[in-house]
């Protein structure tokens, strides 16, 4: 079986090894430097999975020796946010944790693919290609996944139909800069636009941006249950090679007009990583929305670069 590892074994994390190890996507091997609790986390995981006829296997530990040879690597490891804080305002304590873990990755599976989840994740994503020197494609971010869930998710509560009917996506960057493409978002086939009026379809696409500050108040921390499925789905396309066309940080030269960083785009996502970087169409609100996004990514980008 592949072999995946997760670095965090907080709930992000261990959520994420949940669901890969449930959906039979390899040996799942979950690392924290916290003695103990990769290894309570897995054990209990490790019982859950005769419930349903799993045959994974599910590690803890606190050495990245047993990462060794990992096909995906996915780091979830970081400081969360908190009620009143922005995702910008981890970055420069996240920044630290991502570089020293990274070094650890490339020692151990040079030739994995990683995936970011940490915040800011575009920016995170970008220290973590840096300080591994992996080809830009097989290093990339979650967070499209998760914002196009939420997206998605929103639009069928509105309409009272069955999510599987809506197809929409975000792309830019995470968090207030995101870009939900409502232009060309349907349900059963119908855009979107047509079914819900321009006031509610904005109402939307505002608590899309929002959603993950929408938890804080009410769990004192970040959401973990839909996180954790998108970064399986990303898993999933690369072990089984899928080609899957979904939404992640990327590194993009030359896509929309833009170069030489990591932003929020459509890709395909295969065994070799990020397969290709696919534009799509947008409405001229949403091509400035993602020059603002462009923006906002090269800014902490730049914060980021040579320190790490």
């Amino acid at each position: 079986m592949p072999k995946i590892t997760i670095v965090g074994a907080g709930n992000v994390g261990a959520t994420a090894a949940l669901f890969c190890a449930a959906r039979s996507l390899g040996d799942v091997v979950i690392t924290d430097i916290v003695e103990g609790l990769p290894q309570g986390k897995a054990l209990d995981i490790q019982q859950a999975l005769p419930i349903s006829n799993t045959n994974a296997k599910v590690t803890g530990t606190n050495n990245y020796e047993d990462t060794a040879n990992s096909d995906v690597v996915v780091i979830t490891a970081g400081l969360p946010r908190k009620e009143g804080m922005t995702r910008e305002d981890l970055i420069e304590i996240n920044g630290k944790i991502i570089s020293s873990i990274t070094k650890e990755i490339v020692k151990h599976s040079p030739n994995t693919i990683i995936i970011v989840v940490t915040n800011p994740v575009d920016s995170m994503t970008y220290i973590a290609a840096e300080v591994s020197n992996f080809p830009k494609s097989k290093v990339l971010g979650m967070a499209g996944c998760l914002d196009s869930a939420r997206l998605r998710a929103f639009l069928a509560q509105e309409l009272n139909t069955p999510v599987d009917k809506v197809g929409a996506m975000t792309i830019g960057f995470h968090g207030e800069h995101m870009v939900p493409v409502a232009s060309t978002a349907k349900v059963n086939g119908q855009k979107v636009t047509e079914l819900l009026s321009e006031e509610k379809l904005n109402e939307i696409i505002e608590r899309t941006r929002n959603a993950g500050a929408e938890f804080l108040p009410l769990l004192k921390t970040s959401a973990w249950v839909a996180p954790g499925r998108s970064i399986a789905e990303m898993v999933e396309a690369i072990v089984k090679d899928e080609k899957k066309t979904l939404s992640a940080p990327a590194w993009i030269s030359g896509e929309y007009g833009y170069e030489n960083l990591y932003v929020g785009v459509p890709i395909i996502l295969g065994k070799d990583g990020v397969e290709k970087i696919l534009e799509i169409e947008l409405s001229d609100k949403e091509k400035q929305e993602f020059a603002n996004a462009v923006a906002h990514a090269k800014t902490l980008m730049e914060q980021v670069k040579g320190k790490y």
